[in-house]
């Protein structure tokens, strides 16, 4: 069975840093576009990082650019986003997605994690 787990959040003050991380199991990881997702209170989800199956490639919202950084380790089948300089606004539970082939050419499926909560503040 599929599973992203989330850890790494919790309570951080202005300008601090965090490290979050996503085990998966139940899907060849390594041909997965891993993604982490946001979202605040009332707000819609929003992308935050992207990083592809080899981690040769990565995106990034442009709040976040020069602070947050996704990498991933394929043999751990983890994916990871290291927060640094954090600001308030940065405050959401952050999901872990998954992009993942099905095997035939042109099709894919999404798997989503449960999320951990990231809270900035004083």
């Amino acid at each position: 069975q599929v599973q992203l787990v989330e850890s790494g959040g919790g309570l951080v003050q202005p300008g601090g840093s965090l490290r979050l991380s996503c085990a998966a199991s139940g899907f060849t990881f390594s041909y997965a576009d891993m993604r982490w997702y946001r979202q605040a209170p009332g707000k819609e989800r929003e992308l935050v990082a992207r990083i592809t199956g080899p981690g040769t490639g990565t995106y990034y919202r442009d709040s976040v650019k020069g602070r947050l950084s996704i990498a991933r380790d394929n043999a751990k089948s983890t994916v990871y986003l290291q927060m640094n300089s954090l600001r308030p606004e940065d405050t959401a539970v952050y999901y872990c997605n998954a992009l993942a082939p099905r095997g035939l050419m042109g099709t894919t499926v999404d798997y989503w994690g449960q999320g951990t909560q990231v809270t900035v503040s004083s």
